[in-house]
């Protein structure tokens, strides 16, 4: 996710700058800039790739100036390239910008219109050359910046200079983090703690809907529409290390509790209500090629493969179109059989994952069309697929994948929409329903996350288990796998996630007093199932912990333990489900002493085969 620093004051402001994008490279980033006033003109240097390379032009090229803001990007509109890297200018306005504007199309072809030029692929240039805009009339930096932010919708951090007014800062959010520091007559803005807090430990947070200027040694605080605000500043007591954490003691646990933001960041822009649709702006398959489409060919490894067996789910029961789900590590060793009526789907958070990059190229060369789902733009899988169906989740520091894999879910719910709305098989009152239903989730999943203190006192009565075993059955069962491997890769403890109809066809021999089993049991059309699979776990003497519907009032009887997950669409349960799995192994590797962000012998991105 994208790191904005600002600074106003007495002091040079690039090193200060400098010093705060280093502190958020664990944000992850792909290109960097820094722009100063320096007499009342704009100086801006940008670089892709890593800020060693921003460092070495500005030693060939300094900025000096005592008021400046600097971005890291990570790439969402537009590929990573020194054009597309922020800050951004139009006239006499400069702009960084973390978040996603969703109605930059429209305004766009508006200034195109007016005789504005874009030099880059970016939603935040727009931002720019709007400023540039209205300050035809407004005529006043403050009042060109309330009017510009109430024409965007969408998700914004910003910070703004203005040639014409160069004693003055301006920063505002909506749906972006932004924190202000208070120095000594001098003031920092970032988009996260780390960034200033060698500075400065007295932070404002500023909340959605909120905007400050800075000037004449002031940090004046208001609502975009103009409404003055007293905001009390918080004193900062975190270590450098705790603040990249965000306050929380892993990236894990942090990542876990940012995937309500994650989702957000996925759908924004993206659900057409009106035609109860969805648009994937990257998706490059018109309608004629998604009606061609006879079979579906899912491909992942790991975690993004059981994403891949959610996704099976989706697309057979809305779209009726035989799926059939891969290995991609076994995909090209068996001749496989795909041709120009196949789609392949390639699930890839880092978009490098070697044998996923291999079964591509085996499908295209086969004449199969395919398109990627994947985190990082630009990347390997997304420049050779067709098209791709970018996730929003922002960088993934902890190895074991938790906001990745919710986006993964999200973004093939998307495309089930899309799908079924091409080829006919969801009308548009479904399509809207669906659509409805998705836009429920961040608020559901903030509700599950509730259950994070049950699930540490669980995993203290579990955590000495040497084997535990995960039911689940119909479109959940791919989370009870899912849940096994959370708990292999950072606790060590042996898993087995299984179909919970497979129990009696072998697992059921492993049952005894000592081993615990999770079962996802939430109120759907295979409850009945999955709980008599329960009660035959139970007569065996089972430790059951049951995932089941708030309301339930049958479970909680039976079950050893009971945690309540909010009803919401089938279609979506296995997201919700997700969360409680993901915080017991969280608790359970804490308690047991190990490395929960970069557990032994597993890597982030495998780009070996």
């Amino acid at each position: 996710m994208c790191g904005i620093v600002g600074y106003i004051g007495a002091q040079q402001a690039t090193p200060i700058i400098l010093e705060g994008l280093k502190k958020l490279e664990y944000r992850g980033y792909d290109s960097a800039g820094i722009c100063t006033l320096q007499a009342g003109q704009a100086a801006i240097r940008r670089s892709e790739g890593k800020l060693v390379n921003l460092e070495n032009r500005l030693q060939a090229e300094p900025l000096h100036g005592t008021i400046g803001i600097g971005h890291t990007r990570w790439a969402t509109h537009g590929r990573p390239s020194e054009t597309n890297a922020h800050p951004h200018k139009g006239g006499p306005f400069i702009v960084v910008h973390n978040g996603i504007i969703e109605n930059y199309l429209a305004l766009k072809e508006m200034l195109i219109g007016k005789g504005h030029t874009f030099k880059s692929e970016t939603d935040t240039e727009v931002i720019s050359h709007l400023l540039e805009e209205n300050y035809k009339s407004a005529r006043d930096f403050e009042q060109t910046v309330r009017l510009t932010l109430q024409e965007l919708r969408g998700a914004y951090a910003v910070c703004i200079l203005c040639e014409q007014q160069p004693d003055i800062l301006i920063a505002a959010k909506l749906g972006s983090p932004m924190v202000v520091g208070l120095g000594a007559a001098e003031y920092f803005v970032a988009s996260d703690i780390p960034a200033i807090l060698s500075h400065t430990r007295e932070m404002v947070f500023m909340e959605d809907g909120e905007m400050v200027v800075f000037r004449d040694n002031t940090a004046q605080f208001s609502t975009v529409a103009g409404a003055a605000l007293e905001k009390q500043p918080r004193h900062i007591d975190w270590s450098p290390l705790m603040a990249e954490k965000g306050g929380y003691k892993h990236f894990m646990l942090k990542e876990i509790f940012e995937q309500p933001r994650a989702i957000r960041d996925t759908i924004t822009g993206r659900l057409l209500d009106a035609e109860g649709d969805v648009h994937l702006e990257t998706l490059k398959l018109a309608d004629t090629d998604l009606r061609a489409v006879e079979r579906i060919t899912i491909i992942a490894c790991g975690t993004s493969w059981h994403a891949a067996l959610v996704g099976k789910f989706l697309i057979e029961e809305h779209c009726r179109i035989p799926v059939e789900v891969d290995i991609a590590s076994e995909f090209r060793y068996r001749n496989p059989i795909v041709n120009d009526k196949t789609l392949m789907v390639l699930i890839s958070q880092s978009g490098e994952t070697a044998d996923t990059l291999a079964a591509l190229r085996e499908g295209k060369s086969r004449g199969a069309k395919n398109v990627a789902i994947c985190n990082v733009v630009d990347s390997s899988i997304a420049r050779e697929s067709d098209g791709v169906i970018y996730t929003h989740a922002g960088p993934e520091i902890g190895v074991a994948s938790t906001k990745a894999f919710i986006t993964q879910l999200v973004a093939l719910y998307l495309f089930t929409v899309r799908l079924g709305r091409a080829i006919g098989t969801l009308d548009r009152d479904k399509g809207l329903a669906m659509n409805q239903a998705l836009l429920q989730l961040p608020a559901l999943i903030d509700e599950t996350l509730l259950l994070n203190p049950q699930l540490e006192q669980l995993a203290r009565t579990y955590m000495n288990a040497t084997d535990f075993l995960y039911l689940g059955r119909g479109i959940n069962y791919p989370i009870a796998l899912e849940g096994a491997l959370k708990l292999k890769e950072i606790s060590y403890i042996h898993a087995e996630g299984y179909p919970a109809g497979e129990m009696k066809h072998g697992p059921i021999a492993l049952i005894d007093e000592k081993l615990p089993v999770v079962v996802l049991v939430p109120h759907n059309d295979t409850y009945e199932k999955v709980a008599s699979n329960m009660e035959e776990v139970i007569a065996r003497g089972g430790r059951v912990i049951a995932v089941c519907t708030a309301g339930d009032t049958e479970v909680p009887k039976k079950a050893e333990a009971t945690l309540e997950i909010p009803s919401c669409s089938d279609d979506l349960v296995p997201v919700v489900l997700a969360i409680p799995l993901q915080l017991l192994a969280y608790h359970v590797a804490v308690m047991k002493g190990t490395d929960v962000d970069q557990p032994r012998n597993l890597a982030k991105s495998v780009t070996v085969e």
